[in-house]
């Protein structure tokens, strides 16, 4: 019995994704082809891996046994391409980045730009995806490296198979209209005026609920967004108030919006969330690490950045 590990490798993609579809989309194959390799393994090892007797594709017994093999060969390449990197000095590979689109803005292209310089054989690959899918992606072993944002309110994400490092914790503000004669002040001021809000699933939506709650108020939100572009365009139009992180005013000329003097609404955190290594050393990939590296410089870089900026739009 010769077994070919590349078609190993597709019969892992199958039972990892639940279905041919899916794992011919992560492995750049037509389905097709995927099914051509899959035909092939069942030749090579002389059972059938694959029950096609339902509308949905799924493994035989047999075909789970060799996923589970599969999935340890994959293992024992990523340690095999880990202790080859200590034989030389220079790191190479691909690293795919999933992110929302003010961290690629403002802390992925200034990462990138330093990794192009310091190791241009690592080749990463930006994913603008975040949320659930974004979640989902990473475990299936989509991404490699995922930035999430939280409330500071919300326990950390923890799952044994997951990795959380903390990046950022980026402070709420609450901007204002320039053109409003009086900008709230205090938060009693802020309880009827109308909101920009975000969803509810959201940093800032949660972190208006808080806030609401906190203070016993019923925010009248006009408008429910969710990207911080056409909220902050709301709010310079004199639509509303809204919460936004500080790193979203990155993105507002000078004078467009105000930040009210209300303080302590609390702050988001980002998190660079990778999976657990489940290899022998339990190390991570030293590729990721130096990319998370380089995004945790890039993210160090914008503090003064903001503080600056932030300081020269408050209401007063």
């Amino acid at each position: 019995m010769d077994i070919d590990p590349r078609r190993l490798r597709v019969l892992h993609e199958v039972a990892r994704r639940g279905g041919v579809m899916r794992a011919a989309e992560a492995l750049h194959l037509t389905p097709s082809a995927v099914s051509q390799q899959l035909a092939q393994l069942e030749r090579e090892v002389g059972l059938a891996l694959i029950d096609r007797s339902q509308r949905s594709v799924s493994l035989t017994p047999a075909g789970r046994v060799l996923a589970g093999y599969a999935e340890r060969v994959e293992e024992e390449l990523i340690e095999a391409k880990r202790e080859l990197t200590r034989f030389t000095e220079r790191l190479a590979g691909p690293v795919r980045i999933a992110a929302f689109p003010t961290v690629i803005k403002h802390v992925l292209v200034p990462a990138l730009r330093d990794l192009a310089v310091r190791h241009p054989r690592i080749t990463p690959t930006i994913h603008e995806i975040y949320g659930h899918p974004a979640l989902q992606e990473l475990r299936m072993g989509a991404v490699d490296v995922l930035i999430t944002e939280q409330d500071m309110s919300l326990p950390a994400l923890s799952q044994p198979s997951l990795s959380t490092r903390l990046l950022y914790v980026d402070e709420y503000r609450i901007v204002v209209p320039p053109a409003w004669p009086d900008p709230p002040s205090t938060v009693a001021d802020l309880i009827r005026l109308p909101w920009v809000a975000g969803e509810p699933s959201q940093a800032c939506g949660q972190a208006l609920e808080r806030l609401a709650g906190l203070h016993g108020f019923e925010p009248r939100k006009v408008h429910v967004i969710t990207e911080f572009g056409p909220t902050l365009a709301l709010v310079a139009a004199g639509h509303g108030v809204a919460i936004v992180p500080a790193l979203a005013l990155l993105d507002v000329p000078e004078g467009e919006v105000l930040v009210s003097e209300v303080r302590d609404v609390g702050a988001r955190r980002l998190d660079a969330v990778t999976r657990v290594s489940r290899t022998r050393s339990g190390e991570p990939d030293p590729v990721q690490a130096v990319v998370i590296g380089a995004i945790e410089e890039a993210t160090a870089a914008l503090e003064a950045s903001l503080r600056g900026r932030i300081g020269e739009r408050t209401a007063s």
